[in-house]
């Protein structure tokens, strides 16, 4: 059977999905990046080797997520997309009438609109981190509980107290003074929980009409103090995916699923590209006053790939080559 892998690699996390020429989901991971995104990538590759039975293919790869470049380039991606094109297509999958993506990951939340199948607005958050998955790590280590706990010890409140839920710092601040105060930890969360929807909807979904049916996914999903306090300010039903976790990865694998209709060849490098060296490296190009970085990928001591630059200098041509010396003759001055 054809198989198609999506990779989805985030600042915190790195996700990967293969699915089936049925839209079956044959097998997900879910790891975390360490500031290591070349070896969570393939990390990934090798674990999705697992997914795959006797005489199945993949017949293509998608990419996406804030290194989905580099994960392109590693993988030997046929289609690359941003999150907001994936995740709008994997709750699509879910719920062919979406109207509102509610996407929180670890250190990103996004919004998107959907009108008759098509992405109509998004919004993204810009200036603050309330309410993404580190922060709530950082809040349930301060207090001593394990983040898979944090939901199910917020929904048991019934006096939840206020949380002053504008920014990061805001948010924490108020928490230890409603703690010096005496209010117990259950409180204290579906407080916080309520604080950071109302952050949400008033920065990141600020003016955009947020209604039914609403799809959630991303990380933050499993907070089930999160969802109900999505619920109570929406006042309807939250819909939770199966594959929360990974409906980017799911979304990048169903594009390239569509894009590899009728192609000959997928353009992957094969499970074993989780073996072979990969580096990468930067310089800053002399040619203008942009002062644009490069950045260099190299596959066993070759260069594969360079992005970066506002022309294209670097990414065609003559300053695409994977000849080391070659880069050095184009800081000579141009005539």
């Amino acid at each position: 059977m054809r198989m198609y892998l999506g990779i989805d690699v985030g600042s915190v996390t790195t996700k990967a999905a293969v699915v089936d020429d049925d839209l079956n989901v044959r097998g997900s991971l879910y790891l975390r990046t360490m500031g290591r995104p070349i070896e969570a990538v393939q990390e990934c590759l090798k674990g999705s080797a697992a997914s795959l039975g006797p005489g199945d293919i993949v017949a293509g790869v998608g990419a996406t997520g804030s290194a989905r470049r580099l994960a392109g380039v590693i993988a030997g991606a046929d289609v690359v997309k941003n999150e907001i094109t994936t995740h709008a297509v994997a709750a699509m999958w879910v719920v062919p009438d979406v109207r509102t993506v509610i996407e929180i990951g670890g250190q990103d939340s996004k919004v998107i609109i959907l009108r008759d199948g098509i992405v109509s607005d998004f919004g993204m958050n810009t200036i603050c981190a309330a309410g993404t998955g580190s922060f709530l790590d950082q809040q349930a280590a301060r207090l001593g509980i394990p983040i898979e706990e944090f939901g199910r010890l917020a929904v048991t409140s019934d006096t939840p107290v206020r949380i002053a839920g504008r920014c990061a710092v805001f948010a924490e601040s108020d928490m230890v003074h409603k703690q010096q105060m005496g209010h117990n930890v259950p409180d204290i969360l579906l407080g916080l929980c309520q604080a950071l929807v109302r952050n949400y909807l008033n920065n990141v979904a600020k003016g955009k009409p947020v209604v039914a049916p609403v799809v959630f996914q991303g990380g933050v999903a499993a907070n089930i103090g999160i969802r109900r306090a999505f619920e109570d300010a929406l006042n309807c039903e939250v819909i939770v995916p199966e594959h929360y976790g990974v409906m980017g990865a799911i979304g990048a694998a169903i594009i390239a699923r569509e894009t590899m209709k009728g192609a000959r060849s997928t353009r992957f490098r094969g499970f074993e590209a989780g073996n072979i060296p990969f580096g990468s490296s930067s310089f800053e190009c002399p040619h203008c006053p942009n002062r644009c970085e490069i950045v260099e990928i190299s596959m066993s001591g070759s260069i594969v790939s360079r992005w970066g630059g506002k022309c294209p200098r670097w990414e065609t041509g003559e300053g695409n080559s994977s000849n080391q010396s070659s880069r050095v003759n184009l800081f000579e001055p141009a005539c």
